[in-house]
């Protein structure tokens, strides 16, 4: 009954995807009114919008719809809204947030920056998981950890600063649409 006469095919839901038909402006207005809506608290939606953020700032890729909702239902918010606050990582923002995490946490004491041989970051995850996956602790040992411990020292200040600000601006909005909605 609701369903679209054409079709789009596979480019056009990519592009889409990529650059919403309706723009951004109006795409993030959009998210925000959605988000407003979610039947629970301010707090409960605030705070498991910044869960959801606040994880992206982790290098475990991979593992954050599965972190946030832990957080949130530990800490009673919404699991809904954390799902959605993982939107802050996604391949656009990832390479940005791991250069900033890594250099955070080598400027923490925690690695030294190697200028003559940059790191491949794409090559690192991949690697990890097929370390993991076969048990070779001396990859985890020489290569991946003295990547990731510099990237876990950096997201933990970064992860705590983006779970404040993400939770007062989501507070903030939510608050706004529930004045409007009232007057």
């Amino acid at each position: 009954m609701f369903n679209r006469r054409i079709k789009p095919d596979l480019i056009t839901i990519l592009r889409n995807f990529i650059w919403p038909k309706m723009g951004l402006k109006r795409a993030l207005k959009y998210w925000l009114h959605q988000i407003s809506r979610i039947p629970d608290s301010t707090y409960a939606i605030s705070a498991g919008m910044a869960f959801g953020a606040s994880i992206s700032f982790t290098p475990f890729v991979g593992l954050h719809f599965i972190l946030a909702g832990l957080l949130a239902w530990v800490f009673r918010a919404n699991i809904i809204a954390s799902a959605i606050g993982t939107i802050v990582g996604n391949p656009w923002t990832f390479p940005l947030i791991w250069i900033w995490i890594y250099q955070l946490g080598v400027w923490m004491g925690f690695g030294t920056l190697d200028q003559e041989q940059p790191f491949q970051f794409s090559n690192l995850f991949g690697n990890i998981l097929t370390a993991f996956l076969t048990f070779d602790t001396t990859y985890l040992m020489k290569v991946a950890w003295p990547v990731l411990s510099p990237m876990l020292a950096g997201a933990v200040p970064t992860s705590i600063i983006g779970w404040f600000v993400i939770y007062f601006l989501t507070r903030f909005v939510i608050k706004s649409v529930e004045r409007k909605r009232l007057s």
